[in-house]
């Protein structure tokens, strides 16, 4: 199965999430199809927080893919900045 879901990046007390779609069998920072948008949750003020590209999302989630519970609580918290 295709999901939708973050991957870590970043340094130790600096996350950084990449959204992206991958193999559910794949580990959590290995392989992805494609990186749709990223999540940067210690954003200071004037920074970019999250990042999507909506027609890329609509495409996955229309061929099936799945997005994890986390991802789809923060599109739903931020629709605005998905755009």
């Amino acid at each position: 199965m295709v999901v939708i879901r973050l991957s870590r990046g970043g340094s130790k007390h600096r996350p950084f999430y990449n959204i992206v779609v991958a193999d559910k069998r794949v580990r959590r920072d290995g392989r992805f199809i494609e990186r749709l948008g990223f999540y940067n949750p210690a954003a200071k003020e004037g920074e970019e927080k999250m990042r999507v590209a909506q027609d890329r999302l609509t495409y996955w989630k229309g061929v099936g893919a799945q997005a994890s519970p986390t991802v789809e609580r923060l599109l739903k918290q931020a629709p605005a900045a998905a755009a």
